[in-house]
């Protein structure tokens, strides 16, 4: 991934999220297929900004090297 070499690591923001909070990769090749194929949900979003944070910590925990040896932990 650019600017993520050894991949993002869960809790760390993107190095492409721009001050707004949009990817500075979207629409580029170089955007990772992981970001291209994501496809937000209303269970994803939920009712406020602080909902959808919550829910994306737990999938990057959910998806972290260490999870993999742990099980799932979501749905």
């Amino acid at each position: 991934m650019p600017g993520h070499p050894h991949g993002k690591p869960a809790g760390v923001a993107c190095s492409h999220l721009l001050p707004d909070l949009r990817c500075a990769l979207f629409g580029r090749p170089e955007r990772p297929q992981v970001c291209s194929s994501l496809r937000p949900q209303p269970a994803m979003c939920g009712d406020h900004r602080t909902a959808a944070l919550d829910y994306l910590q737990a999938l990057e925990q959910a998806t972290s090297a260490g999870a993999a040896a742990a099980g799932p932990t979501m749905c």
